[in-house]
């Protein structure tokens, strides 16, 4: 096939967590050609226009392998890339546009949780909004961008002390602009810290391990559960992925936050309960293609839903990609795919 990455175009000042999707073409690239497939890339901009020329009409590649994230760096409109795909008839790898919608915006991704029964931690916005299914309870809370990911902003400044929702505003107001012009406070659970990766099954063939589940409008494989754990940390530090533990190499927290798949036999139950939440998920949101969802899990071992991140990286070394090796896939395989659950389309 004639295969058409699209990914973020990127000023000369970007960031370590911007310019990792370089990184994911690269890989990406190497898979297609060792599949038998040809491939270019193109950068994205605010010109649309431009993207539907790039594109050809009729289009003249068989698929588009999405990564974008953002729009002249605002993750907020990175659906319009998929609306854009849907309205021409391309196909495209990961989510909809619908979902990468409903994802993409913690907050409103954290209102659909609650209108669906999925426990997230309740949340104070900077406008007065707060969580209309549950009454603000004093105590420590954790200040989040609204719309950016890859932990951007998150330092261990981000957790704040409140007895009312009206203590936290001011700390949203002053966290914003660091945390790309939009911020809410969520409350912090301070627990352990899960990620389940899954992957849209392709109708044929099945996958070579792992429970293939046909859940909702599309099957999911999901991937083996990982734990975030938390080496040598001080009691008064909090327990976080910050920005610094994803992409600062010779930071404490990078070297301290290792990931673990291997569980003892009494957090089978709670393994199963994650499983379950991670499909329902996958479901709500009516999400396809790759997907990541992470939880926490309280001191009385009730998990909670922090975000879904539709479209997750794909670089080699990510933790999706380990997940998906802990189910016996290559990275070609994954590739593979993503590809296949798109044209099948």
């Amino acid at each position: 096939m004639n295969v058409l990455i699209l990914h973020d175009e990127l000023p000369p000042d970007a960031r370590p967590d911007e310019l990792d999707v370089f990184t994911q073409v690269r890989a990406i690239g190497a898979a297609l050609e060792a599949l038998g497939h040809r491939w270019s890339a193109a950068g994205v901009t605010l010109d649309l226009a431009a993207l539907q020329r790039r594109l050809g009409e009729p289009p003249t590649c068989d698929v588009v392998i999405n990564l974008v994230e953002s729009l002249a760096r605002r993750m907020r409109l990175a659906h319009c890339v998929p609306a854009l795909l849907d309205a021409l008839g391309v196909p495209y790898t990961g989510a909809p546009t619908e979902g990468l919608f409903l994802t993409c915006g913690k907050t409103t991704a954290k209102r659909h949780l609650a209108r669906c029964g999925i426990a997230t931690p309740p949340w104070v916005e900077e406008g007065g909004e707060t969580d209309p299914h549950a009454a603000f309870l004093p105590g420590r809370y954790i200040i989040k961008s609204v719309w950016e990911h890859a932990s951007l902003g998150l330092d261990d400044d981000a957790i704040v002390e409140a007895s009312s929702a009206d203590d936290l505003r001011p700390v949203i107001r002053s966290r914003r602009e660091r945390l790309g012009g939009e911020a809410f406070a969520e409350a912090f659970i301070d627990g352990r810290e899960f990620n389940l990766a899954l992957l849209e099954s392709a109708p044929e063939p099945a996958a070579p391990r792992g429970a293939a589940v046909t859940h909702g409008r599309a099957p999911a494989e999901v991937f083996p559960p990982a734990e975030i754990t938390f080496v040598d940390y001080a009691p008064d530090k909090p327990k976080i992925v910050g920005y610094a533990a994803k992409w600062a190499e010779e930071s404490f927290e990078y070297n301290r936050t290792p990931r673990r798949f291997a569980f003892p036999p009494e957090d089978a139950p709670l393994v199963g309960r994650l499983r379950e939440l991670a499909l329902q998920c996958w479901d709500v949101f009516r999400l396809r293609g790759y997907v990541r969802v992470d939880f926490r899990v309280d001191e009385h071992g009730a998990p909670w839903v922090l975000e879904i991140n539709a479209n997750p990286c794909l670089s080699p070394d990510a933790g999706y990609m380990a997940a998906a090796a802990e189910a016996g896939l290559t990275y070609r395989d994954v590739v593979e795919r993503l590809l296949r659950a798109a044209v099948a389309r």
